[in-house]
Parts: C-alpha cells; structure tokens; sequence
C-alpha cells in the first residue's frame, strides 16, 4: 500500500507561521522581537537558560493599555516566575514535582480511557451526521479529550470544556497577541475570570490529601502564587495546546489526505504517527517560544545585548521543509513535560475518529488558521457525511 501522506500538504503549507515569520507578525511584534529560524541557533540558545532567560515566557507580547492593567489588578492578577518563566534550582524542583504526573507509565495508562472517550462521542456525532447535519470536531472532540485527560492525570477539577476553552484562547491572544486598546479589554476581563476560577480551585485543591498536583506542590513548598502560576500556563498552554495540535491534526487528514486511509487497522497507527509528526514539524501548534538575553553574548554568526527579546523557531521554516520534529516541544531544561502525551493523544485521537468515522468529509470551504506570536490552529472542522450517506 502506498503512503496516504507522501504527498506535499497544502493545509500545513498555508499555516500563517509556516513561512517566515516577520511576515506574519505585525509592525509591533517586529520592532519589539528579533526572530530566530536558525535550528542550530536556537538549539545553542534553549541550552544556555542561564544566559537566554524564560522570564519573558508568560508576559504580554505587546504593552497593555493602562485600562486594561486596571481590570487584571482588581482581580490581584499575577503570574510569579515558576516552571516555564523560571530557571535554576526552584524550576527544576518544581519540574520535578510535575514530572512525576506525566511519567511514561501514567501516559500509557490514558491509552484506553481515550479511545472509549474518543468511540462514545464519535457513536453520537455519527447519529447527527446520519441526519444532515454537519458537526465541529473541534467542539465535540478536540476541545473535550485533553481535558478530561489533564484532569485524570493531575486529580484536579476543570472547569466545563467550553467555558475553559473561552478562557484560554482569550489569555492566548491578551498574552500573545496584538490586540488593540478595546479588545484588551474584553480579554482581560476574560482572564480575571479565570483567574479567580484557578485562585479558588487552587485554594480548595491544596488541603486534599488525595495526591492531586497543586497539594504535592504545596506540601514540597510552594506558595499558592506560584502554584496559582503554573495553574493558570497548564491550562492556556498545557491542554489547549494539545486541542489545537488535535485540531490541526485532524484538518490535514481530512483536506489533504485519505481520511479513509486512517480508518484501516493494518496501517492506522503508522498513518497517524507519521501524519503527527509532519504537522509538528511544518504548522505546530506551538511553533515559537521567546526569549530574553540576560547579558551580551554572540551565538555563531548571531550577536545578542543584554535585554534583546527573541522569538525562536520551533517548527516551520527550515524545520518543516527536512520533517524535522525535534524543537516541537522545545529544547533543554525547559522542555515540554507533556510531549509524550500530546503525541500519544493526537495519534489516538486522529486514527479512531477517522476509524469511528471513515465517511466524513470537510464540510463547506477552506478553514482558515488563526495565529498568535507563539500560537496557530484551524478554528473549526467542521465535517458531514455525504449525500449517500444520510437517511431521508
């Protein structure tokens, strides 16, 4: 049987931050960040977090408006340094701590309870699309999966999907986006929101003695703020990444590939493996992450000064054109503790909803990819069955 994913993929290939990435950033962006694509640079610039700090991680991408400030600071706003904005001996403590929830043992273990999850809402999705109807996979599938995932393996409650979807994809913009003076506004009171949400869980979370995450942390000394912190990065950039690559995933296959090739039990889990990793490699979710020099130092033919904002290539550009998924979740000490797992959710995800699901086709025109500085995704799959497939 000939490869389903041999072909170029028109899908990732249009991704805004597939490209250089100068010319999918505003003006503002530009002046305020230089941008890296070098692999070999960025490789040599994750291994010195002592010199290239991750202190700019959780910060806005551009200025707030004062207006805006007001709104985060009546709800005591604040994200203290700890794990992805820390570095030295408190963050590979705490790394510690929360590599333990994702070992390679615990990953395994959310193999089943995903594809029964996966199965029970595809068998319901499959009785609407019988009817006519055409059905988002990213609201009914990619959205829901992660976080009941994320929930297991930590034992913490997480807000309905679809409220914690708002509350992500708004702090994703008002953290790395542009938005203009009225729009920060309404992201900011977003962010309150689920600011005081975690604030609350993470109060009632941290007395359990039932294992959950934010209690081990607690018990191992550290402060509600920074757990608060960590909290609030699991959600927006821990699971919604995870949707987001779901999201992209289960896209690709469907424009541009046979879906139905997925379907087969023979070559499943090799077509979804291989198809994960074209799309971490050319269009990840997450295919930037910055930076910030803490002294003038020279990487190659790159000089830094002390205080220069980076923003470094992870997937796309040169990566992407040789398949190279290695900096898709990072480099280094800050490496992305989750990788395993989002890998391992993706491909299950996409293999048994295509086999769940063999007839579904992309329903209406093209979707298009939002993206952030460090962000992208397709904002809906939307699929139906054909006409052959429905019942009068």
């Amino acid at each position: 049987m000939t490869c389903p994913f041999a072909a170029t993929s028109s899908a990732l290939a249009d991704a805004p931050l597939a490209g250089e990435l100068s010319m999918a950033y505003p003006e503002a962006i530009n002046a305020r960040y230089q941008c890296i694509e070098d692999p070999h640079t960025v490789r040599a610039i994750l291994a010195r977090p002592e010199v290239f700090s991750p202190a700019n991680a959780l910060t806005t991408a551009v200025e707030l408006d004062p207006a805006a400030l007001r709104i985060l600071a009546r709800a005591r706003f604040a994200l203290p340094e700890v794990l992805a904005s820390a570095s030295g001996p408190a963050h590979l403590a705490v790394r510690r701590i929360v590599a333990r929830f994702f070992s390679p043992s615990k990953v395994r273990a959310q193999s089943e309870p995903i594809l029964t999850r996966v199965r029970e809402i595809c068998s319901g999705l499959e009785l609407r699309l019988r009817t006519g109807e055409s059905v988002d996979l990213v609201t009914e599938l990619a959205t829901v999966i992660p976080v009941e995932v994320m929930s297991r393996l930590t034992g913490l409650p997480v807000p309905d999907p679809g409220m914690l979807k708002t509350w992500s994809q708004d702090s994703l913009e008002l953290f790395w986006g542009w938005p203009d003076a009225q729009r920060q506004l309404i992201l900011a009171k977003s962010a309150a929101q689920y600011f005081r949400w975690l604030e609350v869980s993470v109060h009632q979370a941290v007395p359990r003695d039932d294992g959950n995450l934010y209690a081990t942390l607690h018990r191992a000394g550290v402060a509600e703020s920074q757990i608060r912190s960590l909290a609030y990065f699991l959600g927006i950039a821990g699971q919604e990444t995870t949707s987001m690559l779901i999201q992209t995933a289960l896209y690709t296959a469907l424009h541009d590939h046979p879906w139905s090739e997925l379907s087969h039990a023979d070559t499943a889990p090799a077509s979804a493996q291989k198809l994960i990793r074209e799309v971490l490699a050319r269009a990840s979710s997450v295919p930037t992450w910055r930076r910030v020099a803490t002294s003038d130092v020279r990487i190659g033919e790159f000089e830094f000064k002390a205080g220069e904002q980076l923003v470094l290539r992870l997937s796309g550009g040169q990566l992407g054109a040789v398949g190279d998924d290695s900096l898709a979740f990072g480099y280094g000490v800050h490496r992305c503790l989750g990788a395993a797992l989002a890998r391992m959710e993706s491909e299950l995800v996409l293999a048994e909803t295509a086999r769940c699901l063999p007839s579904i086709v992309l329903a209406g025109p093209s979707t298009p990819f939002t993206h952030l500085l460090s962000f992208q995704a397709p904002t809906t799959v939307p699929v139906k069955y054909p006409a052959e497939r429905i019942r009068p």
